[in-house]
């Protein structure tokens, strides 16, 4: 997968940060705010509203961003080359009257990365339709910048993705391991959530994050490739 391999060091080669941060910004701001309003969708078709009531199921930015979760944050990883963590404000889901009980919750989990992973195939297809013009009068002014964020949506969705299946709470990984787990070892589970951060932070210190989600990265890009015939 060297084309998506090199997405990062392509960007940074642009007329300086600024440039890259106008690439990366769109594909980075809607792969977060898009996760965290299916959440709320499948939510709602499960019969919880509370995302609904709370103005939450919209697009609109301002009504998603966090400052350092959704800017800071994932644009300092992403320029250094890191995974590419964020997230937005979370989106209220009173799991109690979800149909479903627990595999509903799992559903509601399972929206956020899912919705990753079709963004990326559907980036990926969009570039494919854009490197046929790459070559045209408006290749290099137009067509460049915009395939180059489609490459940074790919990279970002994955990663968005890939990372929020990590099987620690409060990641969506981690509610859907709760969801199989039986009931008593759920409850048990669910006592680890209060260190869900610090050891998110643990693993990224150690570098065991990156072992573990670089590799599944890989295979989900070359997969993505094969799909759309990069």
């Amino acid at each position: 997968m060297r084309a998506w391999g090199k997405a990062r060091t392509d960007l940074g080669d642009l007329s300086g940060t600024i440039a890259t941060i106008c690439i990366v910004a769109p594909p980075i701001i809607f792969a977060i705010i898009a996760h965290e309003v299916m959440h709320g969708v499948v939510a709602l078709r499960l019969g919880d509203d509370t995302a609904l009531r709370a103005g939450r199921l919209t697009l609109n930015p301002i009504s998603h961003v966090d400052l350092f979760g959704t800017i800071i944050l994932p644009f300092a990883l992403y320029l250094f080359g890191m995974p590419v963590l964020g997230y937005a404000k979370p989106v209220p889901v009173d799991f109690r009257v979800l149909r479903g009980g627990r595999t509903g919750m799992m559903k509601v989990a399972a929206a956020g990365p899912l919705t990753n992973f079709v963004l990326a195939v559907v980036s990926g297809l969009v570039l494919r339709v854009m490197l046929a013009f790459l070559h045209g009068s408006l290749g290099p002014t137009v067509v460049e910048p915009l395939a180059r964020m489609m490459q940074a949506s790919v990279i970002v969705n994955v990663e968005l993705g890939i990372f929020n299946l990590f099987p620690v709470l409060p990641l969506d990984g981690g509610r859907v391991l709760f969801g199989i787990l039986p009931l008593a070892a759920a409850r048990a589970y669910a006592k680890t959530e209060r260190y869900g951060f610090l050891i998110l932070l643990l693993l990224l210190y150690t570098h065991w994050l990156d072992v573990a989600i670089y590799p599944v990265m890989n295979m989900a890009l070359g997969a993505i490739s094969w799909m759309v015939q990069l």
